[in-house]
């Protein structure tokens, strides 16, 4: 209780300067791990494009856990740019990265980029025209895919093909965490509850005014990607289990087709035994069908595990990110 006497004066006041700053029209919203070879780069291309578009902006670099110099190179910076840096407790994740920064921002535009500086800027004067020209969400897609492996192109087209397969809403395959949003829009996905987030689903689910922009990705400067095949599967699973329930009713598909055909067979074989008598049973019919239910059995209740372990977290409560430093020396938005 000390401590909360003696340190909330200094948050209030400094909610109080962040209220009193004007509110700058763009936000560029940075995550970043273990980013310290790009993220002096892309702080500096990121001022040459907007200040080129607009007199007033701010940059939010999330700093998410990073064990390199990416957050020290970044507070250094602070003093020659209109930058904000917030540096997470722990790897929390991209997805939470980015909720983090949107729950920061002020702008009455914010505009998601990644950090490895794949994705051209150029097109930001063809967002920003799109976003003038009344459109409320102006998101990149990746024109091609010939850069990734051959597996790796199947497994992305079927994850997509099975998370539209039962969703209520079209997701785009190729889309991309690159993307404008007016302010309604960030406020939308900041009012959401859900601590569990695959982005991509929210961007589409929150709906608006929507346009695409397809684009090349450039190579990376340095370091490599952070996600590992590990890292996908859990975001894609937590995408399925978040906008589909196709799984949980296939398997009752499944269900009513093995018993179904079950009650005949059981029926025949009971009119059978009465009318020609008793014959010797086989141990390896009845074997094979015991493993073939148990395992159906077992995939269905992993399944259901799955979408329980899904509820189970959200009833936790748990936020999604702690923000354990907010370092925001220029609060005021101008270049």
């Amino acid at each position: 209780m000390k401590q909360e006497r003696i340190t909330a004066p200094f948050r209030l006041a400094e909610d109080f300067n962040l209220w009193k700053a004007p509110i700058p029209a763009l936000t560029i919203v940075i995550p970043a791990h273990n980013e310290e070879g790009n993220i002096d780069e892309a702080i500096a291309r990121v001022h040459t494009h907007v200040t080129r578009l607009l007199e007033s902006y701010e940059i939010i670099i999330v700093d998410d856990g990073s064990t390199d110099s990416t957050l020290s190179r970044a507070k250094a910076l602070a003093a020659d740019y209109p930058l904000r840096v917030l540096r997470l407790s722990r790897n929390f994740g991209k997805e939470q990265a980015i909720m983090a920064g949107l729950r920061t921002s002020r702008g009455k535009a914010v505009v998601i980029l990644d950090a490895d500086l794949q994705e051209p800027l150029s097109c930001l004067n063809d967002m920003w025209k799109a976003y003038e020209d009344g459109f409320e969400m102006v998101y990149t897609s990746r024109a091609h895919r010939a850069d990734e492996p051959r597996s790796k192109r199947l497994l992305t087209w079927l994850f997509y093909k099975l998370l539209n397969l039962g969703s209520d809403i079209a997701i785009p395959p190729d889309s991309r965490d690159f993307r404008l949003m007016d302010r309604r829009v960030v406020d939308a996905l900041c009012d959401m509850p859900e601590s569990n987030r695959f982005m991509k689903g929210l961007y589409g689910w929150v709906g608006f005014r929507s346009k695409e922009i397809r684009i090349e990705l450039e190579p990376r400067m340095h370091g490599t990607s952070k996600f590992r095949l590990i890292g996908l599967m859990k975001l894609a699973l937590t995408g399925l289990t978040s906008f589909t329930t196709w799984p949980l009713r296939i398997w009752t598909v499944i269900g009513f087709s093995i018993a179904a055909p079950s009650i005949f067979y059981g029926f025949w074989i009971a009119v059978r035994t009465l009318v020609f008598g008793i014959d010797v049973p086989g141990w390896s019919t009845l074997a094979a069908a015991i493993f073939l239910l148990g395992g159906v059995q077992l995939v269905s209740v992993g399944i259901l595990g799955e979408y329980v372990a899904r509820v189970f977290g959200e009833v936790k409560g748990r936020p999604g990110f702690i923000v354990a430093e907010d370092f925001s020396p220029n609060l005021d938005g101008s270049p």
